[in-house]
């Protein structure tokens, strides 16, 4: 199901050069999203590697539509990890750096929600690692046990695999 799904990934992937910043290459993944097989592939695909997940972290916003997926396959709830200024008071907030800039994600301030659960994290692409590394220090300080991170798409040369050392970490495709 995995091969499946990286074999879709591959052929429907639109890569844009300098994009939303000279010298950084975007994975456009619109394409495959709307490709229903391809989609329901990798919904699939994913939902395999953390079947013990309680509750689905989708990263804004890619990540949303992979974690609405998946957590209707694994029957449990999803969290919506949001850019920062998206949510009402109280938040839980935690910034960092990626390859082109700086940003924050959010979550809600009430960490009742987290506490305990074993928590899946999924975003499209794992580039430098900082948006996931980020999510998993938010989820992991509202108390939440991080069992998978897992990524449509992986570029190996931005080094990000290694902010997440120590997670178990699935990507379907690695460039």
């Amino acid at each position: 199901m995995i091969d499946q799904a990286a074999a879709a990934v591959t052929a429907h992937t639109r890569w844009v050069d300098d994009f939303p910043n000279p010298g950084v290459r975007f994975a456009d993944l619109t394409p495959v999203f709307a490709d229903g097989p391809a989609f329901s592939s990798i919904i699939t695909a994913l939902s395999s590697v953390a079947p013990c997940a309680e509750l689905v972290a989708g990263i804004d916003a890619r990540g949303f539509l992979l974690g609405g997926g998946i957590a209707r396959d694994l029957g449990v709830g999803v969290l919506a990890v949001r850019k920062a200024g998206k949510l009402p008071p109280p938040v839980q907030t935690c910034e960092y750096t990626l390859e082109y800039g700086t940003a924050a994600i959010e979550i809600p301030g009430d960490s009742k929600i987290l506490h305990g659960r074993r928590v899946l994290i999924v975003d499209d692409v794992l580039a430098t690692g900082g948006t996931l590394g980020a999510t998993v220090e938010l989820l992991e300080r509202a108390g939440a046990d991080i069992v998978g991170v897992t990524v449509v798409t992986e570029i190996e040369a931005l080094g990000g695999r290694a902010r997440l050392a120590g997670y178990p970490l699935t990507s379907l495709v690695r460039i």
